[in-house]
C-alpha cells in the first residue's frame, strides 16, 4: 500500500505542475501577441532609418570630418559587448543561446589579444556569463520593474553606452539579442552599433538623388546617437517577442511531457493496485481452502 500511496502522490504532484505550465503557456501566448506586434511594427521604421543613414554614411565616406560614431576611434583594441537577455527564466534555450553567442565572441576577441568589456541587460545573461567572464563586467541594466519596454528605456541604455564611448572606455560596441522569427524560431544575433555599421545602399536605388540641408556631417552628428538608441530599442523589442515565444513553446512542451508522465504513472498505479488486489484474493482463497 505504501507504493500505491507514493504513486498517487506523484500523480497529484505532476497534475499540479501541469496546471501551472498550462497557465504559464496561456499567459505567454497573450503577451506574445502584444510583443510580436510591437516588434513587427518597429521594423519598417528601423529599416528605413538605417537605409537613410546608410546613404548619408556613403556620401560622407571616409572623410576626416565624419563623426566619431561613424568613423570610429581608429582602433579596435577594446570591445564592449552589450548582452541583452531576459529577467526571468523558464523560456527554454532563449537566454542560454544569447549568452553562448556572447561568450564565443568574447573568447574569440580575447584569443586575438583584444580587451573585452561586458554590459549586461537582464540578469539571466549576467548569471550565465559571470562564471567565465565576471572580471570583464563593467555594468548592468536591471529591467525587472519594467512591464513593457519603452523607447525611453533604450535611450537610457544608449546614453550610458555613448557616455562610455565619449570617455574613451571602448572602441567597438556590439549588441547581442535574439531576433524573432516565429514561436518556435528565435535567432541569436550580434550587431555592431559603434562605429555605426550600415549596409551600403544599392547603386541607383530608386534612381533618386538627395540633397541634404544642412550638410551630411551635421545630420549624421545629430542622428547617429539617435541611431544607437533606435537599434537598442529594436533589439529590446525583438528580445521581448522572442522571450515570450520561447516561453510559450517551452511551457507547451512541459505541459505535454507532464501529461505523458501522468499517463505512465496512472498505468503503473493501476497495475500495482491490481497486483495488490490479486494478492489479497489469493490469501482469502488460500485461507478458505485451509479451513
Amino acid at each position: 500500500m505504501a507504493n500505491l500511496k507514493v504513486l498517487k502522490n506523484r500523480i497529484a504532484s505532476v497534475k499540479s505542475t501541469r496546471k501551472i505550465t498550462k497557465a504559464m503557456q496561456m499567459v505567454a501566448a497573450a503577451k506574445l501577441r502584444r510583443a510580436q506586434e510591437s516588434a513587427e511594427q518597429s521594423r519598417p521604421y528601423t529599416e528605413r532609418f538605417n537605409a537613410v543613414m546608410g546613404q548619408l554614411a556613403a556620401s560622407v565616406g571616409g572623410s576626416d570630418s565624419a563623426p566619431k560614431l561613424l568613423s570610429g576611434t581608429g582602433s579596435d583594441q577594446v570591445h564592449l559587448l552589450i548582452v541583452m537577455t531576459a529577467e526571468r527564466g523558464l523560456c527554454g534555450g532563449f537566454n542560454g543561446n544569447i549568452a553562448k553567442l556572447a561568450r564565443a565572441k568574447a573568447q574569440e576577441l580575447q584569443r586575438a589579444g583584444k580587451t573585452v568589456k561586458i554590459l549586461t541587460v537582464g540578469k539571466k545573461g549576467r548569471d550565465q556569463l559571470k562564471r567565465d567572464l565576471k572580471d570583464n563586467f563593467v555594468g548592468h541594466v536591471d529591467l525587472t520593474e519594467i512591464k513593457r519596454v519603452a523607447y525611453s528605456d533604450a535611450q537610457g541604455i544608449a546614453k550610458d553606452v555613448l557616455a562610455r564611448f565619449d570617455a574613451g572606455e571602448f572602441d567597438v560596441a556590439t549588441i547581442f539579442y535574439s531576433g524573432f522569427v516565429n514561436v518556435v524560431t528565435q535567432v541569436p544575433t550580434a550587431q555592431q552599433i559603434i562605429p555605426a555599421d550600415f549596409d551600403a545602399p544599392e547603386d541607383g536605388a530608386n534612381g533618386t538623388v538627395y540633397d541634404y540641408e544642412p550638410d551630411e556631417q551635421s545630420i549624421l552628428a545629430d542622428l547617429l546617437p539617435r541611431g544607437v538608441a533606435t537599434q537598442i530599442f529594436a533589439a529590446l523589442l525583438e528580445n521581448g517577442a522572442s522571450e515570450q515565444g520561447a516561453r510559450m513553446s517551452a511551457m507547451d512542451n512541459a505541459t505535454r511531457n507532464a501529461g505523458e508522465m501522468i499517463d505512465k504513472l496512472t498505468i503503473q498505479y493501476n497495475r500495482s493496485r491490481q497486483a495488490v488486489i490479486t494478492n489479497e484474493l489469493i490469501e482469502i482463497i488460500s485461507g478458505a481452502e485451509a479451513l
